[in-house]
C-alpha cells in the first residue's frame, strides 16, 4: 500500500512552474536562457504600495489577523467592486486569501462532493482541473477553437452542463490566451446559466485591469444581476499591481459560501501575510496612475509578439484583448524535425526542443488543455522579448 494519498495521484505538478524551474536550472549552468513562461509582470511594485508596507511594519502591524483578512482590506475590496464593477457587497461577503489561487481552491474545497462536475473552458489556467480533482470533483473540459479566438460559445456551454454540474469557471481576460469576452459575448453565456439554476459561477478576474485597445472588461454578475446570488467573483492584486510575490487574492459572494471558505482557510493557512494586506489596501485605494503607462508597454509588446509570430510559416497567432499572453498555434509545424534531430510530434516536443536548442522557455499547449499551441508571456523587457522572438523565428525556419 502506498503511503501517499490516493487523491494526490489524481493531479500533476504545475507545468508552468516546471518549465520555469527547468529554465532556471539551465541558466544556472551558464546558458543564455530567455524565459517567456512565467506569468508575472517585469515591473516593480508601485512605490506607494511599497511605502504602505514599510509603514505597516513600522507601526507593528505584523501580528495575526482575522483568518480571511483585515476589515480595512475587505472594505477596500467592497469599494473597488462597487466603483469598478457596479457590484455591492458587504465585508461579510468578502474573503481574502494567500493569492488568487487559494480563494479558488477554498471555494472548491468548501463545495465539491464526489460526482460533482465543474465546467472549465479550454485552454484553461493549468491549476483549474487539478484543484477540482484535489477537492474531489470532476473537471468537464469544454474546448474552444482558434477560429472563435478561444472563446466559449453559448452552445458549447449548454452542451457541457449536466445535472451534476456545480460550478462553471470563467476567466476573462484569459490565461493562457489573453482572450477577453465582450458584454454581448458574456451575456450569451449568462443567458445559458439562467436556464440552469443549479450551476454556480466562479469568475477569475485577475487580469481585469490589463485590457487593451477598445476592449471593456465586464464580469458575469455585472452583466446578469440575476446571477449575483450564485456567483463567486474572484480577483487579486498580483498582476496589474505587480504584486505576485505579496500573495493577496480575494473573493466576494454569498455569506454562507464565504463563511465556508473561511472555515477551510482557518484550518489550513489561516490569515494572509499581515503586511501584504496593508499593502493591498493601498493598492486598491491609492493612485491607479501607473496602470495606463504599464498597459501601453504591454500593448507594444503584444503587437510585437503577434506580428513576429504570424510572420513565421506554420504559426497562427490571434491578437488578444488583454492579459500578457499570446497563444499561437503550431499546427503547420507538427511532423517536422529540428536540426538536432528532434521530431516535432506535438507542442510539448516543440517547447522542449525550443528550450534545448534555442534557449527560449515557453509553455506547451497541452498543459492548458488545448493543442497544438504554446503560450508566450510577453511580461518581459522589449529587448529580451525581441531576442526571444527572433530565436523562435530561427528555430521554426530551421525545421525540415
Amino acid at each position: 500500500m502506498s503511503f501517499l494519498s490516493k487523491t494526490l495521484s489524481r493531479v500533476k505538478p504545475s507545468p508552468t512552474i516546471a518549465m520555469t524551474a527547468k529554465a532556471a536550472e539551465l541558466k544556472a549552468q551558464g546558458r543564455d536562457i530567455i524565459g517567456l513562461s512565467a506569468g508575472e509582470p517585469d515591473f516593480d511594485t508601485p512605490e506607494n504600495v511599497r511605502d504602505a508596507a514599510k509603514a505597516a511594519i513600522d507601526a507593528g502591524k505584523t501580528r495575526y489577523t482575522a483568518p480571511d483578512g483585515i476589515v480595512e482590506l475587505k472594505q477596500a475590496i467592497c469599494d473597488k467592486l462597487l466603483r469598478d464593477n457596479g457590484l455591492a457587497y458587504t465585508t461579510k461577503q468578502v474573503s481574502v486569501g494567500t493569492g488568487g489561487k487559494q480563494t479558488l481552491y477554498n471555494a472548491l474545497m468548501a463545495t465539491l462532493n464526489a460526482g460533482d462536475e465543474v465546467v472549465i473552458p479550454a485552454p484553461y489556467w493549468v491549476s483549474y482541473p487539478d484543484m477540482v480533482l484535489l477537492a474531489g470533483g470532476t473537471p468537464v473540459v469544454a474546448e474552444t477553437t482558434l477560429e472563435k479566438n478561444f472563446k466559449l460559445t453559448a452552445e458549447q456551454l449548454e452542451a457541457a452542463i449536466t445535472p451534476s454540474t456545480k460550478w462553471f469557471i470563467f476567466n476573462s481576460p484569459s490565461n493562457p490566451t489573453g482572450a477577453g469576452y465582450s458584454w454581448d459575448e458574456l451575456k450569451a453565456l449568462t443567458d445559458v446559466l439562467l436556464r440552469h439554476p443549479h450551476v454556480w459561477v466562479m469568475t477569475d478576474d485577475m487580469y481585469e485591469l490589463l485590457a487593451y485597445d477598445d476592449f471593456k472588461f465586464c464580469t458575469p454578475a455585472q452583466v446578469e444581476p440575476q446571477l449575483y446570488d450564485r456567483t463567486l467573483t474572484c480577483n487579486g492584486v498580483s498582476k496589474a499591481y505587480a504584486m505576485t510575490g505579496w500573495r493577496i487574492g480575494y473573493a466576494a459572494g454569498p455569506e454562507p459560501l464565504i463563511a465556508a471558505m473561511r472555515k477551510v482557510q482557518s484550518q489550513s493557512t489561516s490569515n494572509p501575510c499581515s503586511v501584504s494586506q496593508w499593502a493591498a489596501v493601498e493598492a486598491l485605494n491609492g493612485t491607479q496612475d501607473f496602470i495606463a503607462p504599464n498597459n501601453e508597454k504591454f500593448v507594444r509588446r503584444r503587437d510585437m509578439a503577434v506580428e513576429m509570430l504570424n510572420a513565421i510559416d506554420g504559426i497562427t497567432c490571434p491578437k488578444p484583448e488583454g492579459a500578457f499572453y499570446v497563444y499561437p498555434s503550431i499546427a503547420g509545424l507538427i511532423g517536422k524535425t529540428t536540426p538536432a534531430g528532434t521530431h516535432i510530434t506535438d507542442d510539448e516536443a516543440f517547447a522542449t526542443a525550443l528550450l534545448e536548442e534555442q534557449d527560449v522557455a515557453v509553455v506547451f499547449g497541452a498543459a492548458f488543455g488545448l493543442s497544438p499551441n504554446f503560450r508566450v508571456s510577453y511580461a518581459t523587457s522589449d529587448e529580451a522579448l525581441k531576442t526571444a522572438l527572433t530565436r523562435i523565428t530561427a528555430f521554426c525556419e530551421s525545421l525540415r
